[in-house]
């Protein structure tokens, strides 16, 4: 059986182009489908021989056949008689290659070859949407709304579709057919229809990958994101520092009149970021988390990641935040279980006996911290303060 179409050749070649699939992948095919045909033909395909010209696409399939005198195995052996009408100098054991013909193929051998053929193409094809889609996991991507099922969300990503569970889903945030969304690819996994990709809107990395678009310094890794506590839909707060001093990472963040903080705020459909900056000491990391309220002592314990904070009386409820956000986060945000008490709990709590006489002098300078809530000001407005104040 011999073929040196140019058209099957220039077939398999574009189809290996569609597909991204490797052409050798695609000749080990077709000979491993030529084998299968022999044996479901012939029963057997031990001697089967498939050779393929992988420049001019010509192939040939031929049985090894041995020389003998008396033939048991017409499927294995040759007669010396026939053998030398082929050529007069074989002699008994001899191996002889005999050409299969085309015609002698049946139909069910040489469908079971197409179907061998096909199946390792759609493998082929899913494993490199696989490899293609799961080097993206842990990303941002953009993908259009397709369709519903149930209170889930399938997202085109392109090549393949994005799953949007109800659970990673923001509430309160509503989309219809054709809407264009950024998601974050949480895992890509292999199943038996193909790659399956699951994506998110309420992970803290979903954040994080925003400020790599939007800021040039987090993504050249000048400013590096050190922390990430998001309840998402609400409020995020991240807490960065910068590699170079002369960059003020806050201010990097923020951007000139709040445009690239802004930028992610609406993507993220006006959930509030709070960027604070990150320090080594954990007590003025704390303090710091807890903006906007003012702090006016630290007593951090680092064996115990506990920390107890003394705030302004008339800042405990801003510092606690609505329903408790403001302290969660700041929470989250350093890894310490944070205790927070007004001046005057402080100084009536056996716990915070100590308070006003050691931690008071070794956290707090008043005058530092008016200086930093002046540049907080500068960036923020004195409008969006106003704004922040009233939601707590």
């Amino acid at each position: 059986m011999a073929s040196n179409s140019n058209g099957f050749w220039e077939a398999l070649t574009d189809l290996a182009k569609e597909k991204n699939i490797s052409m050798d992948v695609l000749i080990e095919t077709i000979e491993v489908s030529l084998q299968i045909a022999c044996k479901n033909n012939y029963g057997k395909s031990d001697n089967a021989i498939v050779d393929i010209n992988r420049e001019t696409g010509e192939y040939h399939v031929y049985l090894a056949k041995e020389v003998v005198e008396v033939v048991e195995d017409s499927v294995e052996q040759i007669s010396l008689e026939e053998a030398q009408k082929i050529s007069g100098k074989h002699s008994i054991g001899d191996i002889v290659n005999i050409e299969v013909k085309s015609k002698d193929f049946g139909r069910i051998a040489a469908t079971a070859a197409k179907n061998t053929i096909t199946q390792k193409i759609r493998e082929e094809e899913r494993k490199v949407l696989f490899e293609e889609y799961y080097a993206l996991e842990h990303t941002v991507v953009t993908g259009v709304v397709t369709r519903f099922s149930g209170n889930n969300i399938h997202i085109n990503l392109g090549k393949l579709e994005g799953f949007l569970a109800e659970n990673e889903q923001v509430k309160g945030e509503h989309y219809k057919p054709q809407d264009r969304i950024k998601v974050y690819i949480v895992e890509v996994k292999t199943s038996n229809k193909g790659p399956r990709i699951l994506v998110s809107r309420t992970h803290p990395e979903l954040v994080k990958k925003l400020f790599e678009e939007e800021v040039s310094e987090v993504r050249d890794g000048i400013v590096e994101i050190k922390s990430i506590a998001r309840e998402a839909g609400s409020r995020t707060k991240i807490a960065v520092w910068s590699q170079d001093p002369d960059v003020d990472p806050v201010g990097a963040c923020v951007g000139q009149n709040g445009s690239r903080v802004n930028a992610i705020v609406d993507e993220l459909k006006g959930e509030k970021i709070d960027i604070v900056e990150w320090d080594e000491n954990p007590a003025y990391l704390i303090e710091n988390a807890l903006s906007p309220s003012k702090v006016v002592a630290v007593m951090a314990d680092a064996d115990e990641r506990s920390a107890k904070v003394v705030v302004p009386d008339y800042q405990l409820s801003l510092a606690i935040g609505k329903e408790g956000q403001n302290a969660r986060l700041a929470a989250r945000l350093t890894g310490f279980k944070i205790d927070i008490k007004s001046e005057t709990q402080a100084k009536e709590s056996p716990d915070f006996m100590n308070f006003g006489e050691d931690y008071e002098d070794e956290y707090f300078d008043e005058e530092e911290y008016y200086d930093e809530e002046e540049y907080y000001d500068e960036e923020y407005s004195d409008e969006q303060s106003e704004e922040n104040s009233s939601e707590e």
